[in-house]
């Protein structure tokens, strides 16, 4: 008894030091936003009022969240999908060992290195309807100019388009790890049984680089989820809310209007959603994801 005493100790004195920042920086701060979800707070006044679940029940029965759920949601696909794709395809394309691989490689990781906000910054002024780069090739090529920021058909479009640009290039390098990481008696072997080139993608490469797949959609989900300054610096939101997500929604409640209990509210649905999102992929890859 008393040895197993002292093995906990030690346990306990091991993983303190990763305990102590994750109760500091994690869960003492979660906490307490989920104590102001409870509240009515304005930043300014020293007292808070206890409003029990109102603030989630006012957030609920508002049409502007589930505004902001549906973008939301359709930013996540259209963001991680796009992103998993391309940066696959391109990882097969430069697994042919072209000429001038390492320069088109590093033209396309570029992005990713380069701070969002002055990413953002370039395509606002591409995206400009009179005198914007893609508006005048779109004239070239016979098309009537957008309003890629101002109409709310095509604002959520634009910020994917900077999103998915920044990010797929990220997605090549690690999809170029994995690959050159299939064993090639495996394809070998594949071939002797009479597989193409599909063939041998589709039963050998697929399921071996699914621990990347799965590693790159988490990510992914994260960061769309998370996606703050290109919306910011592009759209503010707009037009009609069409590119509010429920991050920017927080924003807004919590440094615009200066509603914290709301925010907060916010913030936990956010941090419920995120969970949900991990346990289904969880739940997913246990079906589809092969480890070695």
């Amino acid at each position: 008894m008393r040895k197993s005493l002292l093995n906990d100790a030690k346990a306990l004195a091991f993983t303190l030091p990763a305990l102590v920042p994750l109760m500091l920086f994690w869960f003492i701060p979660l906490g307490y936003v989920i104590y102001l979800s409870f509240m009515e707070w304005d930043f300014m006044n020293p007292v808070k009022t206890y409003v029990g679940l109102n603030n989630y029940i006012r957030l609920f029965d508002n049409p502007q969240f589930y505004q902001a759920l549906r973008v939301t949601l359709l930013f996540c696909i259209g963001s991680v999908l796009p992103i998993i794709i391309i940066g696959f395809a391109l990882a097969l394309l430069f697994e042919r060992k072209m000429k001038g691989t390492a320069i088109y490689q590093t033209l396309l990781f570029s992005p990713w290195v380069t701070p969002t906000v002055a990413v953002s910054i370039v395509w606002s002024w591409m995206y400009e309807p009179k005198i914007g780069l893609i508006n005048l090739i779109l004239s070239w090529l016979g098309q009537d100019p957008i309003r890629w920021l101002e109409d709310p058909s095509w604002a959520l479009v634009a910020v994917l388009i900077v999103t998915i640009w920044k990010s797929a290039g990220w997605a090549m390098i690690f999809y170029m790890v994995a690959i050159r990481n299939v064993p090639p008696e495996l394809s070998q072997a594949a071939e002797l049984d009479g597989a193409g080139y599909w063939g041998k993608l589709v039963h050998v490469t697929l399921p071996l680089i699914s621990p990347t797949t799965f590693f790159l959609i988490i990510v992914q989900l994260i960061q769309a989820i998370q996606a703050y300054d290109q919306i910011n610096v592009l759209t503010q939101g707009g037009p009609a809310g069409s590119t509010r997500t429920l991050l920017y929604m927080y924003y807004q409640s919590a440094f615009t209007s200066y509603q914290i209990g709301e925010a907060s509210s916010i913030a936990i649905i956010i941090v419920l959603g995120c969970l949900i999102l991990s346990g289904l992929s969880f739940i997913v890859a246990r079906k589809t994801v092969h480890y070695n």
